[in-house]
């Protein structure tokens, strides 16, 4: 038994060793611990105690702090002053009134009254008035004729503002009256011719318009005007002019689309030379849809105007037009300096009315046309110099088809009937195919808050095709201004200069007489000065006209001399 027991105990210590020489495997064991997500359960949750137990941590006292300053004589001779109340400042905010009226008197018996004055029942409307009245007595030197005249104008206006739409309607009448005074050569009238001539010319003009302004809307709105135009001489016109906007956005950029929708008609007595009377008539459509592209300093419109024009009673053609409107910006130079150039042209309507605003001496016989400018490029450069002297440079090249250009009236004093513009008294218009190269510089000065100043001068080279000269036009001009502020009084000077300007004398006392004119060039200095009693109340003095020059504007139409007109202005409100 003890021999078994022993052979058994042998077997299992061999079986042993051999396991221990059996080589271990490469691969080893990991826990992994699989972790579901956690559903709390009201259960689960606890209550924060109010009322949290502290811990034994020992909290430590402060210890007091114990200094000393030790003090040590200084050698000064400063001694400080009483110190006394500051009283606070009661000026009452200087009040911004809205209505005034301005009334003056000067030489030559000149009156001039100008008001503005406006209330509104509520936040959203305004009602408004605005008279002129601006007269003289005349006094040319060495003029026989009445030279006198009178420009009285009344507008009124209503409009209302919402939350989508702003809309006004407005109304008015101009009286204008001027003289043809300026006969070119009197010396070939008698005194008895001359005494027999009624110069006088008057104007009368009934205006009526709108405009509605659409936010944020597809339609943005529309401007509509019209007037009604006549004289003495029993010429009238009608000239309608509508231009709707629309915006059409795309994706994030905006398409602005304006319309022209026109009309002009009138007709005139007689011709100059005939007494066949005179009628036009045009109507204008057109389309100018604009694209603008936006781009950090970039900005640039591209777009195109298409308008077809028609012609009523003249003998001109309805045509089609298409024009280039092309114009881009570039900031360079941030606030220092912005290139910018364009590519443009434009059908500009014409009418009795403008030419009587520019040249008041036209006699009621012209020829009234349209003016095709087919192309006007333009680049230039403007910004600032420094932070108080800011320019504008730019240079030009265009090119206009019917041109209208003023010429002096032949002279029809030989004959034995004769209208009161026909002593080479009154002015024609002609038309010319013109090519204009221009270049024009501006510098405006911010010196201090009390003064700026300023000036610009603009060159001007011409090629004509079919006139002799380009009549009354100068190839140069250049202005320059002032402006002093300081406490209660105020002042500013304005200087004008034009250059020579070319006109004719025609005339046929049996023989055709033709000989040019040079108008000479001229400086016209002009000063106001006024002076505030109070917010209410200025007192003013204008003076037109300083170096007294004997300049014309047009061809035998001198000007006044030195003019003199003070006043008072009232600001107030209802």
């Amino acid at each position: 038994m003890n021999k078994l027991i022993l052979a058994v105990v042998l077997l299992t210590n061999i079986f042993l060793i051999k396991a221990q020489e059996v080589k271990k495997d490469s691969i080893g064991t990991e826990e992994v611990n699989i972790v579901k997500p956690y559903t709390p359960k009201i259960k689960d949750a606890f209550k924060i105690k109010k009322s949290p137990v502290q811990g034994n941590d020992t909290i430590q006292e402060k210890k007091p702090v114990k200094y000393a300053i030790n003090s040590a004589p200084v050698a000064s001779t400063f001694v400080p002053s009483k110190g006394k109340a500051k009283g606070v400042s009661r000026k009452r905010k200087e009040n911004i009134y809205d209505n005034y009226v301005s009334v003056g008197f000067g030489n030559y018996t000149t009156p001039k009254i100008e008001a503005f004055v406006h209330t509104s029942t509520t936040r959203d409307n305004d009602l408004g008035l605005l008279l002129n009245y601006h007269s003289s007595n005349g006094g040319v030197e060495n003029i026989r004729l009445d030279n006198d005249f009178i420009d009285a104008k009344i507008d009124l206006y209503y409009k209302e503002t919402s939350r989508d739409f702003d809309w006004k309607v407005n109304g008015g009448y101009q009286y204008l009256k001027h003289n043809w005074y300026g006969i070119s050569k009197p010396e070939n009238l008698t005194d008895t011719q001359i005494d027999n001539i009624d110069s006088e010319q008057n104007y009368n003009n009934l205006n009526l318009g709108g405009d509605l302004k659409y936010h944020d809307a597809f339609f943005n709105g529309v401007n509509v005007d019209l007037n009604v135009f006549s004289d003495k001489y029993n010429s009238t016109e009608s000239h309608f002019l509508a231009k709707p906007k629309f915006k059409i956005p795309i994706s994030s950029e905006w398409i602005e689309t304006d319309f022209r929708l026109e009309y002009i008609g009138g007709k005139l007595d007689k011709n100059y030379d005939t007494s066949n009377e005179i009628k036009y008539g045009y109507f204008n459509l057109g389309v100018n849809p604009n694209f603008k592209v936006l781009r950090d300093n970039l900005t640039i419109n591209l777009g195109v105007k298409l308008l077809y024009s028609g012609a009523i009673e003249v003998d001109q053609a309805n045509e089609l037009f298409i024009y280039p409107n092309i114009t881009a910006s570039y900031e360079l130079i941030q606030d220092v300096m912005i290139l910018y150039a364009g590519l443009t042209g434009d059908l500009n309507q014409l009418s009795y009315r403008d030419f009587v605003a520019e040249n008041p001496f036209v006699s009621p016989t012209l020829s009234i046309g349209r003016t095709n400018e087919q192309y006007n490029i333009q680049f230039g450069a403007k910004g600032k110099l420094a932070s108080n002297i800011s320019y504008n440079v730019n240079a030009l090249y265009k090119r206009e088809e019917g041109k209208a250009l003023y010429k002096l009236n032949e002279d029809f004093s030989h004959l034995i009937t004769l209208e009161n513009y026909q002593y080479a008294n009154s002015f024609n218009v002609v038309y010319d195919n013109i090519n204009t190269l221009g270049v024009f510089g501006e510098v405006i000065i911010d010196f201090s808050k009390a003064l700026n100043f300023g000036g610009n001068i603009q060159f001007n080279s011409f090629d004509k095709e079919i006139q002799e000269e380009v009549w009354n036009l100068p190839s140069i001009r250049a202005s320059f201004f002032a402006n002093y502020n300081i406490n209660k009084w105020t002042a500013g000077a304005n200087l004008f200069f034009v250059g020579e300007r070319k006109d004719q004398y025609n005339s046929n006392f049996g023989i055709p007489i033709q000989t040019e004119i040079t108008n000479k060039s001229y400086l016209d200095l002009n000063l106001n000065f006024g002076y505030n009693f109070t917010n209410r109340l200025t007192a003013f003095a204008n003076a037109n006209n300083i170096l007294d020059a004997n300049y014309q504007k047009y061809t035998g139409f001198e000007v006044q001399g030195i003019q003199l007109l003070a006043g008072i202005k009232y600001k107030f409100d209802f």
